[in-house]
């Protein structure tokens, strides 16, 4: 399973409380389009820490890294692979 599609069934499940029917692409912005609000950015934070074992620090919780599907997959692939978040 791809680390975007690892993200959707989280968002869909715990935050969207939704089966799908909530339509966003990956690269929509969670915060300009009500996908998640400021509080659901940190239980991201915390599904990126459980489920891939990255230590997030506070720094890191930027729009740069979390706030888009893509952006989100992108942050914890690069964590991942051992370099620096963008």
């Amino acid at each position: 399973m791809s680390v975007e599609t690892e993200i959707r069934e989280y968002l869909n499940q715990f935050l969207l409380f939704s089966d799908d029917s909530f339509e966003y692409d990956n690269e929509d912005s969670f915060l300009e389009n009500g996908i998640v609000d400021s509080v659901a950015v940190m239980e991201l934070a915390l599904f990126v820490e459980e489920k891939y074992g990255i230590t997030v620090d506070d720094h890191e919780i930027t729009p740069d890294n979390f706030d888009s599907v893509d952006k989100l997959a992108h942050y914890i692939r690069s964590r991942l692979n051992g370099s620096a978040a963008a």
